[in-house]
């Protein structure tokens, strides 16, 4: 079926605990014939085919349910199993909602501060038409990443000046041509170069492979953050740097580092999916980037520098609601000291 190369989901109930974080107290759970190591080692090889994980995709944080027993209160106590299961192969993992501007939407709907509406699968060619489509529906706050449409962009703005844009942008704001125009990145390298700084500490040889999507800056910004601290602690580590090719490959992201762990590293950066199974599998260490792995590879991933985009969104929405988004850089949102990225605990 992976062969094929179409969406591909396979769902059900599995009846296997992946990772201590999917069950509400591991420890009375380690004999069971749903946690044992080897019925996790299956699920692995599942997903060391290419297959994503849809849930923990999306959801980073432990202590997240689909079964509960019905005795004994379990439901309310949220007692509760993950052994319910969506994987995907790349081609369906494409289509998945897991960004964090998502997470950060939903929060707010949550609260009942907006009302969010998106789309999937949006092309370049048809990103300017979409931006219109929302426009001429009323709707006041459109969010986006133009990396790749930039002047599509904010032409639209331009053309709906009582309109608020908070856009992903490798450009900075330009009040003059619009007004209305903010951009925003993710700007976590204080949580990358503290990852540095615990990987410089960890390294035993020295040699630390990076494989990164695309040599573009916003993935090169964070790269060097994190080899910065590292040579804070190790001055004389050596990198290998790769690029794939792809936002989302992972058996081509783990092959990368395999190569990388052959040729002597002993911890990995992991930027893509992919990058801690071969970490996992060659018994060495990985530092993870945007969201939070370790429930996954507990014993593989040893930090991870994660961003939050709850503090970008928020502040945006204020604005909007007191008639005053204009162009700004939002980036700054993002630093530590906004709330907008942290490391995750070793």
């Amino acid at each position: 079926l992976m062969l094929l190369e179409e969406p591909l989901v396979l769902t059900g109930d599995f009846n296997v605990i992946p990772t201590p974080g999917d069950v509400y107290a591991p420890a009375a759970w380690v004999d069971d014939a749903l946690f044992r190591p080897e019925t996790r080692a299956h699920f692995r090889a599942l997903t060391n085919l290419g297959l994503t994980d849809a849930y923990r995709a999306c959801h980073d944080e432990p202590h997240h349910y689909t079964f509960w027993d019905y005795q004994a209160g379990a439901r309310p106590k949220n007692n509760g199993l993950r052994i319910d299961h969506l994987l995907l192969s790349p081609q369906a993992a494409d289509r998945l909602q897991a960004s964090r501007i998502h997470k950060a939407a939903n929060t707010a709907k949550e609260r009942g501060d907006i009302e969010y509406v998106f789309s999937e699968k949006v092309s370049n060619t048809d990103y300017e038409r979409v931006m219109r489509e929302y426009c001429e529906a009323g709707h006041q706050l459109i969010v986006g990443e133009a990396f790749a449409v930039e002047d599509a962009a904010r032409a639209v703005a331009k053309d709906y000046p009582d309109r608020a844009f908070l856009i992903g942008s490798s450009f900075k704001p330009d009040a003059a041509a619009a007004p209305n125009f903010a951009v925003f990145d993710n700007y976590i390298q204080d949580a990358s170069y503290l990852s540095g700084l615990a990987a410089g500490a960890l390294t035993k040889a020295g040699n630390i492979g990076m494989v990164g999507g695309y040599p573009i800056p916003e993935v090169n910004r964070l790269m060097n953050a994190f080899m910065a601290g590292v040579r804070e602690v190790r001055a004389d580590a050596k990198f290998q740097v790769a690029f794939i090719g792809s936002w989302f490959d992972p058996p081509k992201a783990k092959e990368t580092a395999l190569a990388q762990i052959d040729a002597g590293a002993d911890l990995l950066y992991a930027e893509r999916f992919g990058v801690s199974d071969a970490a996992k599998e060659k018994g060495v260490l990985s530092v993870g980037n945007v969201i939070d792995t370790q429930a996954d590879y507990p014993d593989t991933v040893a930090v991870s520098a994660l961003w939050h985009f709850e503090p970008t969104l928020d502040h945006a929405i204020a604005q909007v609601k007191a008639g005053a988004l204009k162009a700004e850089d939002y980036g700054v949102f993002s630093f530590m000291k906004s709330g907008g990225c942290s490391v995750s605990p070793l």
